[in-house]
């Protein structure tokens, strides 16, 4: 795993030196091994993305919890662009899904139902909707150079693509609500995401800190330690507008996202059908390098009726996200003991005190 790497190349460089030569060859090898990818890069999210599309399409009333939209393969709303989007569903089958509503649209992921949502409200609810869930800007987690990424929109094209076209069309739309176009973001913000969704879309902060004590053994609060980091890391926290998004439409979108891995038509199904805990996911294959590599991803959270973990798993060039979730498998039954009989945690602790300047 990436992080074993990255642990292994530390202890060597700490422990017995490295040569230049090596050194080059890490500083050099096209995988950037030294890089913290979970914080450092940024991903297009690909149908990782649509239950923002969906949360945001259900609180602005375009679409409601009995919307039906009927997926007929081919997008035709703009054929007289040349522009006719088509779902994967259609390209691997021949066929579109039907007629879909908002949670059988997430379990099927459904491009056609996002093309169509996305389209009746616009970018500017989209991109509103997603910067709430903390995409787009950094978490401010306790580590260096972490990326920010974007939230594809009108403000990010003319940024971004300047020198080229910077105005945007209903294309642009449809393809932000499947979470390609200028979406890009990190592995670590894909979590916060994930766990707002979990959480019931309430804005959470990642750490790594738990608490931090001053010489005389009192407790610095979380607002002099958020202080500190941002000063240190030069993070300028961004005002985002608070939105109080409806339970129900919360339970519609992780309805979806429990037949994902719970139901026989879920994309993620044959991962989990024997699963031993209740899984929340959604699977994501996003295309990078014009189409030439399609990276992999999977998220997803469990206990699905009272969840204790988020987990996010990308693997570049790594094809459909199906095969992602065998690794989010695979952790979940570490972190639920499912590979042991006995579960001893060792609680002591060796008393540890920094000051902070």
């Amino acid at each position: 795993m990436l992080w074993q790497v990255i642990l292994l190349i530390t202890q060597q460089i700490l422990l017995v030196g490295i040569s230049t030569e090596n050194w080059n060859n890490y500083n050099n090898n096209t995988a950037h091994p030294l890089v913290n990818k979970a914080v450092q890069n940024s991903y297009s999210p690909g149908s990782t993305f649509k239950m923002v599309t969906a949360i945001a399409g259900l609180e602005s009333g375009v679409i409601d919890l009995n919307t039906k939209i009927n997926d007929t393969g081919v997008y035709m709303k703009y054929a007289n662009t040349g522009y006719r989007p088509k779902c994967w569903y259609y390209s691997d089958y021949g066929r579109g899904h039907g007629w879909l509503d908002v949670s059988g649209a997430i379990e099927k992921s459904c491009n056609y139902f996002f093309y169509e949502t996305a389209d009746r409200m616009g970018i500017d609810a989209l991109a509103k909707m997603a910067r709430y869930f903390g995409l787009g800007s950094k978490t401010g987690v306790e580590l260096p150079s972490e990326a920010s990424g974007s939230v594809a929109s009108k403000e990010t094209k003319a940024r971004l693509h300047a020198n080229s076209d910077p105005n945007w069309y209903a294309a642009d739309t449809l393809q932000a609500a499947i979470g390609q176009n200028d979406n890009s973001f990190s592995p670590v913000q894909m979590a916060r995401y994930i766990s707002i969704l979990a959480n019931g879309g309430n804005r959470i902060q990642p750490t790594i800190v738990k608490t931090v004590r001053n010489a005389d053994g009192s407790e610095v609060s979380k607002d002099d330690i958020e202080s500190f980091v941002n000063q240190k890391l030069g993070i300028e926290q961004e005002q985002v507008e608070d939105i109080d998004i409806k339970q129900e439409y919360l339970d519609a979108v992780l309805k979806g996202m429990e037949s994902v891995t719970q139901d026989s038509s879920g994309t993620a199904y044959v991962r989990f059908k024997d699963f031993n805990v209740s899984v929340g996911g959604k699977t994501g294959s996003a295309e990078v390098d014009n189409g030439n590599k399609v990276n992999a991803w999977f998220v997803g959270f469990a206990p699905f009726e009272n969840p204790e973990i988020a987990i996010v798993v990308i693997v570049e060039n790594g094809g459909h996200g199906n095969y992602t979730a065998e690794v989010v498998r695979d952790i979940m039954e570490e972190y639920f003991g499912m590979n042991i009989e006995t579960i001893e945690e060792d609680m002591t602790a060796k008393p540890y005190v920094q000051i902070m300047n």
